[in-house]
C-alpha cells in the first residue's frame, strides 16, 4: 500500500516533469535560445556548466538539465511501473514508448544543436515529446486506476463514435505538426489580421509562410469543427457514461481555448504567455484524446449503439 502511494506521487512528478520539457522546448524555439549553449552538447559552450550566462545560455541550459531530470524520472517511473503492473496489459507498452520517446525527442535536439536540420524536421521535435508526455500520462492513470473507477471494462461505445475519436486523435497530431512548422519557419507573422491573412480579404496565400500559417488555421479550424460534432454526439448518445459525456465536453472546452489563444497569439504579436498557454493547451487536449483511445480499448463494443 504503502509503495502504491510513493509511485502514485512519483508518476504526478514525471507528468508535471514531461509538460515542463514540452513547454521548455517551445520556449526554447519562440525565444530562438535554441544556439544559447553554441555547437556543444551535452556540454554548453566548451563546459559542463556555462560560466557565462546570457539569456538564451538560461533557457538553452535550463532546457537540457530539465530534460535530463526528467529523464531519470521515467526511467525510474517505466521500471517501477512494470515491475509494480506488468500484469495491466498497457503497462510495459506505456513504459516503453515513454522513454523511446523522450530519448528520440533528445537525440533531435542533440542533431540539431550538433549538426543543424530542416525546419521540417525540427518541426517533428515538439510532436515526438508529445507522445513521451502522452504515455507517461496514460501510465500514470493507469497506476491511479482512474480507468477502474470508470468502469472502462463496462463502456459501451459504438462504432460511430470509435471511429471519430480514432480520426480526431490521429489528425490531431497534423494539427501540433502544423503549429510547429509554422514556430520552425518563422512563419508566426507572415499573417498579421486572424481568421484571415491580410485585411480580412479572402486570397490564397502567395508564399511558402503564408501557406504554411494558413495551412495550421484551415487545420485547427477543422479540428474544432470536429471535436464539437463529436462531443454534440456524446451529449446525445451517452448521457449514462460520464466519462464519455463529460470526457467529450472537457475536450470541446479545450479546443474552443485552444482557438481563443491561437487568435490572441496572432493579435498579440507573438506575446510569449499566450504563446505558452497555446503549447500547454493542445498538450493537454493530445492527452485527453489518448486517454479516450485508452478508453475505446478497454470498451465492450456495442453495435447497437450509435
Amino acid at each position: 500500500m504503502q509503495q502504491s502511494k510513493y509511485l502514485k506521487w512519483f508518476a504526478v512528478a514525471a507528468t508535471i516533469g514531461m509538460l515542463l520539457i514540452l513547454l521548455g522546448g517551445a520556449l526554447v524555439t519562440k525565444t530562438e535560445s535554441g544556439m544559447g549553449c553554441g555547437r556543444h552538447w551535452p556540454g554548453c559552450n566548451g563546459q559542463l556548466i556555462p560560466d557565462k550566462i546570457t539569456t538564451e545560455v538560461l533557457i538553452e541550459f535550463s532546457h537540457r538539465v530539465v530534460t535530463g531530470s526528467v529523464g531519470f524520472l521515467i526511467l525510474i517511473l517505466s521500471v517501477w511501473s512494470w515491475k509494480v503492473m506488468g500484469h495491466i496489459r498497457e503497462t510495459k507498452f506505456l513504459a516503453v514508448m515513454a522513454m523511446f520517446f523522450l530519448i528520440l525527442q533528445a537525440l533531435i535536439g542533440a542533431a540539431q544543436v550538433l549538426w543543424g536540420q530542416g525546419d521540417f524536421i525540427l518541426a517533428l521535435h515538439f510532436g515526438i515529446s508529445l507522445l513521451s508526455f502522452a504515455s507517461v500520462l496514460l501510465l500514470t492513470l493507469l497506476i491511479f486506476e482512474v480507468d477502474r473507477k470508470f468502469d472502462a471494462d463496462k463502456l459501451r461505445i459504438g462504432s460511430k463514435l470509435k471511429w471519430h475519436t480514432v480520426g480526431v486523435t490521429l489528425y490531431s497530431y497534423i494539427v501540433v505538426y502544423t503549429g510547429a512548422l509554422v514556430r520552425h519557419t518563422d512563419s508566426g507573422l507572415i499573417c498579421p489580421d486572424w481568421p484571415l491573412c491580410n485585411n480580412d480579404q479572402f486570397s490564397l496565400p502567395s508564399n511558402m509562410y503564408e501557406w504554411v500559417q494558413m495551412g495550421h488555421r484551415t487545420a485547427a479550424a477543422l479540428i474544432f469543427i470536429w471535436i464539437a460534432f463529436i462531443a454534440w454526439h456524446a451529449v446525445k448518445n451517452y448521457k449514462d457514461q460520464r466519462v464519455l459525456y463529460y470526457g467529450w465536453i472537457t475536450a470541446f472546452i479545450i479546443v474552443s481555448l485552444q482557438v481563443i489563444s491561437g487568435m490572441v497569439v496572432v493579435l498579440t504579436k507573438l506575446n510569449l504567455y499566450f504563446a505558452l498557454v497555446h503549447s500547454l493547451l493542445i498538450s493537454l487536449l493530445f492527452g485527453l484524446l489518448c486517454y479516450m483511445i485508452l478508453l475505446l480499448s478497454r470498451s465492450r463494443s456495442n453495435k447497437t449503439q450509435k
